[in-house]
């Protein structure tokens, strides 16, 4: 394996085997019987964690271990140990994102990274199949927090694309949906309404868009949906929505999920906000098949037999749309947020609120709402800009 970069760089060669038998379960870091030989390259940015992930895959490459497992895993217990017991520790390096370790057995090794964000990766090679298994179930024994009961937590993924696509859970903050619908207006609510109150197998169309101006509420709305939708389904944000669309493998790994997830029928609802490029009316020649790709996964044939849904939103009127994303019969729902009309608005305040009389004729959004709460009718910041959405977007 080598990774090539400009610049100086020294090539360190791992020493070849002595041709000498040797027992079936010699250690593999620390003995002679090294396999053959690698080569590694290494420059002024590669670590000790590199050289030791390279020296992991190394019984692997040879054949002395010739079954692997890898897995990641969220919401690591701080003192969940990620081996076995009986495992001799025989190289760790510690940086500021992350601890890893090199482990031997008998007839198996482990590397295990464990991240300070709560999240590792665990992998095993060995000399036969059980046993690759065997130590990866002990690896993974007791080694994970259970999710939070809070009802107002919700397990929320994150995907990203690094070196290969990456998914990282956490849990968000989310309130009930019955709790913030006088943040919108009566129109607005009643479209949430239908929306919040689905379940499993009931939805008709694969794509939610949310569309309005800043500020309005979209991403808070998305939250209490994750809430609401919980028991059935499995709700992922996308960081990267251009990466997803621009890079098929991405696509397909974030399409296709976790083929060992033990409720098949689970389903799934991915994230995309702020989509404008990707589904405004040039859409094809800002993003090129980004469209297409999202329109195959809604409703073509890379989304059939997979339980995905699509929620967007976009800063964009309707009208400035790409007529495929808002066809008939595409869209779950296709919802406007926009302003509280002023009534509204003054309802949302109260009727001590100093800064009712601040509310302008044509209403507010709950951005504007929020600030003149906390304001108590005068401006925050003069200097601020007014496109400023603070908590809701």
């Amino acid at each position: 394996m080598s990774a090539a970069k400009e610049g100086p760089q020294e090539v360190v060669r791992l020493p070849q085997a002595r041709q000498q038998p040797t027992p079936a379960l010699t250690p593999v870091f620390g003995g002679d019987d090294l396999g053959l030989p690698v080569a590694l390259n290494l420059d002024e940015s590669s670590s000790q964690a590199d050289v030791m992930q390279v020296m992991s895959l190394r019984p692997f490459a040879t054949g002395q271990h010739p079954w692997g497992r890898s897995t990641r895993l969220d919401r690591v217990r701080p003192d969940a140990p990620l081996r076995p017991p009986t495992a001799r520790v025989v190289r760790a390096v510690r940086e500021r994102a992350r601890v890893a370790e090199l482990a031997e057995g008998d007839g198996w090794s482990l590397l295990t990274i464990r991240y300070t964000n709560g999240t590792a990766f665990i992998e095993v090679s060995a000399v036969s199949e059980e046993l690759a298994d065997s130590v990866m179930d002990e690896c993974l024994r007791d080694a994970v927090e259970p999710p939070k009961t809070d009802g107002a937590a919700v397990p929320m993924g994150f995907w990203h694309l690094a070196q290969c696509p990456q998914r990282t859970e956490r849990t968000i903050s989310a309130d009930a949906w019955a709790d913030i619908r006088g943040n919108y207006t009566a129109r607005v609510a009643r479209q949430l309404d239908r929306v919040m109150n689905l379940r499993r197998g009931e939805a008709h169309g694969r794509l939610l868009l949310l569309h309005g101006p800043p500020g309005t509420g979209k991403t808070t709305a998305l939250r209490a949906l994750a809430r609401a939708w919980s028991p059935w389904c499995q709700t992922d944000c996308v960081l990267d929505a251009e990466a997803l669309f621009g890079t098929p493998s991405y696509l397909l790994r974030v399409a296709i999920g976790d083929e060992d997830e033990d409720d098949t029928d689970r389903w799934r609802l991915l994230i995309l906000e702020d989509c404008d490029e990707l589904i405004g009316g040039d859409a094809k020649r800002a993003t090129g098949q980004g469209l297409a790709r999202l329109l195959n996964l809604t409703d073509g044939m890379l989304g059939q037999g997979r339980n995905v849904m699509v929620a967007i939103t976009t800063n964009e009127d309707i009208a400035g749309l790409h007529p495929a994303v808002v066809r008939p019969g595409r869209c779950l729902a296709q919802i406007e947020v926009g302003r509280l009309t002023r009534q509204e608005a003054l309802a949302w305040l109260g009727d001590d609120s100093p800064a009712r009389d601040a509310v302008p004729a044509e209403g507010a959004t709950l951005a504007e709402l929020a600030a003149l709460r906390r304001s108590g009718g005068r401006p925050d910041d003069e200097d601020a800009p007014s496109g400023a959405t603070g908590f809701y977007l």
